[in-house]
């Protein structure tokens, strides 16, 4: 089959804390002159891509890109759509047919989701068809979350769609693999990703958020918890880039959203640029407790 090329990719899972509505705010702070030279790209904590998706379609002089992501059954996917993406799509046609034609028979369709939950969490299979059910399982699960339990069991139920899932976007995923194919996938601790950096060398930071408030706490992504040590560690890695003299931009929440007086961010990051944006996500499920939140964007630009 012939493959698309003026098609730009997209990410190509559903994902909390996703940065596409960042987007127009990182593009306002990149590097001066970013389009007109060669430079590598970095992203410790790619998740579902947006940014990274969105470079590499607007910087075609990313010379070098580099994604990491500690979790495993994540970056997996993203081998297995560069090195398989064939077996892929094989896989992935097969569990949509048959998910569609059980989709509006509640029981069954939801017969079907835990059955393939189930053998997923064996991790049994090899890595296409593990990446196949981590794609299905995020494209019919509830909102798109990825949650796992201390024994690494991925526990998020079945979802309300009332539509049918798209679950194999092979467009996207052809123009996914394009991408891809120049680009190095790590999977591990973030600091690895130093050791590929140059002298011309950009990254963007999306760490797993600090929450908000207990409710919203959402640190099930690993197995490891992203506390407030593993914040104040992520910085010193800022601090050691940029003393390498390293460009990069950082996201995180924006803690005065629940209290005025809570300046965690802007102590720890006081000599960086700490810029507020707006966001479009509510801190707690109830309408009348929604509000207009700010996010944070902090840079060692200026």
């Amino acid at each position: 089959m012939s493959i698309n090329k003026s098609i730009a990719a997209k990410p190509f899972l559903k994902w909390a804390g996703g940065k596409t509505q960042l987007i127009d705010d990182i593009k306002n702070n990149l590097p001066d002159n970013l389009s007109e030279r060669k430079f590598t790209f970095i992203e410790p904590f790619v998740g579902s891509g947006a940014v990274f998706f969105w470079m590499m379609d607007k910087f075609p002089n990313i010379e070098k890109a580099v994604i990491n992501d500690i979790n495993t059954d994540l970056t997996d996917c993203y081998i297995s759509i560069k090195e398989n993406l064939e077996e892929l799509i094989v896989i992935l046609e097969k569990f949509q047919t048959e998910y569609h034609s059980v989709f509006y028979d509640k029981e069954k369709a939801k017969e079907y989701y835990y059955e393939k939950r189930s053998l997923f969490n064996t991790r049994s299979s090899n890595r296409t068809t593990q990446s196949a059910l981590f794609i299905f399982l995020n494209k019919t699960c509830f909102n798109g979350l990825y949650r796992v339990n201390s024994k690494n069991q991925y526990n998020v139920p079945i979802g309300r769609s009332k539509s049918l899932p798209n679950i194999c976007n092979e467009d996207n995923l052809r123009a996914v693999s394009i991408i891809l194919q120049r680009t190095i996938i790590l999977n591990g601790d973030y600091t690895n990703t130093l050791e590929y950096a140059d002298d011309n060398t950009f990254f963007y930071f999306d760490p797993p958020y600090k929450p908000l408030n207990e409710t919203s706490s959402f640190n099930s992504y690993a197995k490891d918890v992203f506390d407030d040590a593993q914040q104040i560690r992520l910085k010193e890695f800022c601090d050691t880039l940029n003393n390498l003299g390293h460009q990069w931009i950082l996201s995180n929440s924006d803690m005065k959203n629940v209290d005025p007086d809570d300046n965690f961010f802007d102590d720890l990051y006081e000599e960086f640029n700490i810029l507020r944006v707006n966001a479009r996500r509510s801190i707690n499920s109830k309408g009348n407790k929604r509000g207009k939140l700010t996010e944070l964007l902090i840079t060692n630009l200026f």
